[in-house]
């Protein structure tokens, strides 16, 4: 259990646990509606009745931060997006990438696929979200941006790969 034991409730990255015990094996009662555009199913609202698994019983939620923040996952799934290729996500490419032809675009795909040199420098927040990699003797930077499925707006919570569309942008030092 954390140290912040603060109802947070509805701020990015809170978690609930139970009252009695502090397990977060914790659930609600809720709606959920089926949305066939992304094939999943969708929380549409929530109840106040909450069970723990810890305790077998009946609870009240406490909302509070966790001690480790989500960053491991996001960063989980943008090494999957970037590396692999896999999740949801577009692939931006500048115009000028793009005008230096078809094997330096390959050529620099494949740095930034297999880029490993995250420091507290280029990665402080630890999201491996950004980079830099040279391709044929021109620097070429790469960013990852997180927006909600619908590319209208940035994601609620990047952690969740339900709800971002990650976009990896790479362009060239000199287009910054």
């Amino acid at each position: 259990m954390t140290g912040l034991l603060d109802d947070v409730k509805g701020d990015i990255g809170s978690a609930p646990r139970c009252r009695t015990c502090g397990s977060e094996r914790v659930v609600i009662d809720a709606w959920a509606c089926w949305n066939p555009e992304f094939g999943q199913w969708e929380l549409e609202t929530t109840f106040d009745d909450a069970h723990c698994y810890q305790c077998e019983a009946e609870t009240q939620l406490l909302w509070s931060k966790p001690d480790q923040p989500p960053q491991g996952r996001i960063r989980e799934l943008n090494d999957c997006f970037r590396c692999e290729g896999k999740g949801r996500g577009s692939v931006m490419v500048t115009s000028g990438v793009q005008a230096a032809g078809a094997a330096f675009v390959i050529a620099a795909v494949n740095a930034i696929r297999s880029f490993d040199d995250f420091s507290d420098d280029n990665d402080p927040w630890g999201e491996h979200d950004f980079g830099a990699v040279d391709v044929d003797g021109q620097k070429v930077f790469w960013k990852i941006e997180y927006y909600d499925p619908s590319l209208q707006a940035g994601s609620e919570n990047p952690a969740n790969e339900a709800c971002t569309h990650r976009v990896l942008t790479i362009m060239l030092a000199s287009e910054h």
